[in-house]
């Protein structure tokens, strides 16, 4: 969960963060934020919608380079399944 101190700094600065929700990027949230309370966050989106996500998901500038992943485990693409999952 992102912490009160580095969703202040977001907001003090500006900045536009990446909130990744999942594994795919389209799914991805680009905005400033604007508000937050103990579970969820207000991010201002750049077409200036506002739109209401969880404090659980990662936050990170989306000036960097990259993204986090939230997990170590290989990507499966949704309809693909392993050769043991079709016997």
């Amino acid at each position: 969960m992102v912490s009160e101190e580095q969703l202040d700094r977001f907001r003090q600065s500006g900045e536009t963060v990446r909130v990744v929700r999942d594994g795919i990027e389209s799914n991805d949230v680009l905005g400033i934020v604007v508000a937050w309370d103990d579970e969820s966050v207000v991010i201002r989106k750049p077409n200036r919608r506002v739109v209401k996500v969880s404090r659980r998901y990662i936050y990170q500038p989306a000036s960097e380079n990259g993204r986090i992943l939230l997990t170590n485990e290989p990507y499966k693409e949704r309809g693909h399944e392993s050769e043991e999952g079709l016997r």
